[in-house]
């Protein structure tokens, strides 16, 4: 049996330069990443064409993106974020402390694109 149970803190990659996402498992129907977001630091806003992207937050507190227009609304340590198969999202981090969330993306090929 493949492993399926993960720690989190074992995937984490502070950066000093852009938040690095480290994969911690994949397969054809989703990829699960682990992020670490440093004050200051942001995830630039983009879309996943063909799935879905769903963060939940481990701790800290960001501005979440939720429309190209810039609106964002604000999430923290508990709260659990959807954007829908293209959706646009992205986070600046706000707070005091590293922004620690685990992205799950479905389904695996949902694409990428920037804004």
């Amino acid at each position: 049996m493949s492993q399926r149970v993960f720690r989190v803190a074992d995937h984490l990659q502070p950066s000093d330069g852009e938040p690095i996402r480290s994969v911690v498992h994949q397969t054809g129907d989703a990829v699960v990443v682990a992020w670490t977001v440093k004050p200051g630091q942001r995830i630039h806003p983009h879309v996943h064409p063909e799935g879905q992207d769903t963060w939940t937050v481990i701790s800290g507190t960001g501005e979440y993106q939720v429309d190209a227009s810039g609106q964002t609304v604000t999430i923290s340590a508990g709260d659990i974020a959807i954007a829908p198969t293209g959706a646009v999202h992205g986070l600046l981090n706000t707070g005091a402390q590293d922004f620690v969330f685990v992205s799950v993306v479905c389904p695996e090929l949902a694409g990428f694109e920037p804004l």
